[in-house]
């Protein structure tokens, strides 16, 4: 299951990857080599910070009249150079290195992560540039393998065909630290009628990991639950045991007893963004009210065994009161 969730991250990242990739280039200006300060290099990456999209390629072209490197890590700076304690020529962290290309000489390299990465020159490690690349959030919303949802509800069947599960979600991208709404509803395969009293339960994974499960009952305007989710990835929303929870108004063959209602199972899947203005939240998550038949079993039991331990105390009551009134008179005989 974890392979399969990579396999569709990597497969989706692909598809926006081709959809939305750009090239730029950066210029390593002709001076960079020297590190005083009195150089015709007012930078020594042009530009020295650029921000860009998984996906997007960059190409460092070297107009400079010595060898250079774009190598990720953290240099050594302008003076720390020249002292090994300070860390000498820089420290490679092995995420990209071009290796030395001479003038007018070019690298190109694609970012394919999400993140901040500085990058020095191994020969002039005052030389210093940051990469900032961020993830591409489409405008619209697709399953986990990059499909995209042209409408909304998306259906689902049970395997027996005969409920037609509906869902949908608010907003329709969904975000890290954003409050998403699933919205849902059951109806008869047969005959399109909206079936309420149909118990379930709600599972959401992400990456292998269980975030959320609830029991819930269908009612005729639908049922929903809320969630905001904290880590981005493809994600999976199950719902399963889709059963009768009641007596309805509304007949359906769906209402049936089911044998192995494990079965009667619906799968959804989305994919979730990292929130470019959010890095955190503190909304509390409010779910709806329990509709009380969803204890039906366990109300009918609390008000039941009250009930009868109340007419049995008046029965015995009654019972030790009519004992009395059947006792003999007892007098008191003279000594």
């Amino acid at each position: 299951m974890i392979s399969l969730i990579l396999f569709l991250t990597l497969d989706v990242l692909a598809l926006t990857s081709i959809a939305y990739a750009e090239d730029y280039v950066i210029d390593i200006p002709f001076g960079a080599y020297n590190p005083e300060l009195n150089t015709p290099a007012e930078v020594w990456y042009d530009p020295p910070v650029i921000n860009i999209k998984v996906g997007d390629t960059i190409t460092w072209l070297n107009d400079d009249k010595e060898g250079h490197t774009v190598t990720s890590g953290q240099s050594a700076g302008r003076f720390g150079w020249m002292s090994e304690k300070q860390g000498g020529f820089g420290k490679p962290d092995g995420i990209f290195d071009s290796g030395r290309f001479m003038p007018n000489d070019s690298w190109t390299h694609t970012f394919e992560n999400t993140g901040t990465f500085s990058y020095f020159c191994t020969f002039h490690p005052w030389m210093i540039g940051i990469v900032n690349v961020e993830q591409t959030i489409p405008d619209y919303p697709h399953d986990a393998a990059g499909n995209k949802i042209e409408m909304f509800p998306v259906i689902q069947y049970t395997p027996d065909k005969l409920i037609e599960f509906d869902i949908t979600w608010e907003p329709n991208v969904i975000k890290t630290f954003e409050k998403t709404k699933f919205i849902y509803q059951t109806y008869d395969a047969l005959t399109n009628s909206n079936l309420d009293k149909m118990k379930y339960e709600m599972i959401i994974t992400q990456n292998g990991k269980e975030l959320f499960r609830d029991l819930g009952l269908t009612q005729i305007g639908g049922d929903y639950r809320n969630f905001i989710f904290e880590t981005s990835g493809p994600i999976e929303i199950k719902f399963q045991n889709i059963v009768s929870g009641g007596i309805s108004g509304i007949e359906s063959t769906a209402r049936e007893s089911v044998d192995n209602p494990i079965f009667r199972t619906v799968v959804f899947t989305a994919m979730v963004y990292d929130n470019p203005e959010k890095t955190s939240t503190t909304e509390i998550v409010v779910q709806p009210a329990r509709r009380m038949d969803i204890y039906y079993e366990f109300l009918v039991a609390a008000i039941l065994v009250p009930a009868l331990m109340l007419v049995g105390l008046i029965a015995y009551m009654k019972y030790r009161k009519s004992d009395k009134d059947f006792l003999p008179d007892k007098k008191s005989n003279p000594v």
